[in-house]
């Protein structure tokens, strides 16, 4: 498959750095840059999802650098599904997922990242982040569950954990998965009214609902104040789910392309060898 140009048809998606994220101008239900309508889309994904499998494979192999893949969005905003869709073909011995849920009085007892760097991507992984660190800057905020003069000083030590791990091979995407609040309500009700959904519905969901603007407001600036060249953020309009898994795709795939991880040689001259 022909290596996409990042400058192309993604460009739209990226916050540039020291340009604010404009969120609330982004149209959830866009499908700008997509291949064609569901179908077309579903159908370069899927060719899309091979390629990872074999981009995966060779970082796996070269075992010299990571990626990792960070999801943030509102509640029900795709990240499980995202998940699925775009990694369910890559071998799971070299990609780790972790689900950044409350902090344990252990965690707490930490500063805020130390959960967060142990978590990081090894060598040859693929690691990917459902929730992150972000959460520090975003629900603690929104709750008020530690002063501003606490919250407002994470983004740059945000900036300098991330640009640590890229110092030390660690290639960073980071995506915000934007939906509408009306998307939002519609795949509530859907929870609701399908019996094999009710498991993941929470009447917290609710509530936090109530938090709509400050956590639109929260998301502007954490994306403006984050989106770095080393480690840029993605606004991907997740209202159509498959528009939201081609883009997810194409970002990720077009990276390592640019990544190039090549399979290692052998430890030895193979060519005399016979298997009898």
């Amino acid at each position: 498959m022909r290596r996409m140009d990042r400058s192309g048809i993604l460009d739209h998606l990226q916050v540039a750095p020291k340009s604010k994220a404009g969120i609330a101008k982004i149209d959830t239900a866009s499908i700008k840059g997509a291949p064609g309508d569901k179908k077309e889309t579903e159908a370069a994904s899927s060719e899309l999802n091979q390629r990872l499998a074999d981009l995966q494979e060779r970082l796996w192999a070269e075992n010299k650098r990571a990626l990792l893949v960070v999801l943030q969005a509102i509640d029900a905003g795709g990240k499980d599904g995202a998940i699925r869709k775009v990694f369910g073909g890559v071998n799971p011995q070299g990609c780790r997922v972790t689900s950044f849920k409350a902090p344990s009085d252990d965690e707490l007892a930490h500063d805020f990242l130390w959960r967060v760097h142990q978590a990081t991507p090894r060598k040859g992984e693929i690691g990917i982040f459902n929730r992150s660190h972000y959460e520090d800057v975003l629900i603690v905020r929104v709750h008020e569950l530690v002063p501003k003069k606490v919250w407002s000083k994470r983004y740059a030590a945000i900036n300098d954990f991330e640009s640590q791990l890229v110092a030390s091979g660690t290639t960073i995407l980071k995506f915000f998965l934007h939906i509408s609040k009306d998307e939002q309500a519609e795949r509530f009700r859907k929870r609701l009214e399908n019996p094999e959904k009710n498991w993941k519905f929470r009447r917290a969901d609710l509530e936090e609902r109530e938090h709509w603007d400050e956590y639109q407001e929260a998301f502007e600036d954490a994306l403006t104040k984050t989106s770095t060249k080393a480690a840029p953020w993605y606004v991907v309009p997740a209202d159509h789910k498959w528009y939201r898994d081609w883009a997810v795709l194409s970002v990720i795939v077009d990276t390592m392309e640019q990544m190039d991880p090549q399979y290692p040689p052998p430890e030895e001259d193979l060519t005399s060898i016979v298997v009898d």
